[in-house]
């Protein structure tokens, strides 16, 4: 399946196709657009991160806590710790964030810095939230594994 976002990705926007990848649909592909592309204009893939999609922001909720809730994984607890911890590395504002997310937003937007393209930005960070994700595993006593 095809998935979209928009382009220049950052932390939510690379958390979510590994999301994707490693517990939702493992053939995914990805497709950037730009960021003023109306959702519904849309009709092959499924769009998430992005303005009024399903898989958005709603309720206080992050797009990966979205996908979370949307494909039935909120049972594992490392993966809602991880999406508290994406929400608060996507959080516009420096505000107080724990430590967790401070870092993640640093790394994230370091990438971001580098100026490579949001496909390479997926390959390399793809281990990343995989040690992430082992962490979290390790915090909340299991939860998963990949």
């Amino acid at each position: 399946m095809k998935w979209v976002t928009r382009e220049n990705a950052n932390v939510e926007r690379v958390a979510c196709p590994w999301l994707i990848l490693k517990f939702i649909d493992p053939e995914a592909e990805f497709e950037f657009v730009p960021n003023d592309t109306n959702p519904a204009t849309i009709k092959d893939g499924i769009p998430f991160d992005m303005k009024g999609v399903e898989l958005g922001h709603h309720y206080g909720r992050c797009s990966f806590e979205s996908m979370l809730i949307k494909y039935g994984l909120t049972d594992n607890v490392a993966l809602v710790l991880m999406g508290s911890i994406i929400h608060g590395a996507d959080i516009p504002i420096d505000i107080d964030i724990t430590p967790e997310s401070a870092g993640l937003r640093a790394i994230a937007f370091g990438f971001h810095y580098l100026g490579i393209g949001d496909h390479e930005k997926i390959r390399l960070q793809l281990p990343m939230y995989d040690a992430l994700y082992a962490w979290c595993e390790r915090k909340t006593g299991g939860g998963g594994s990949l």
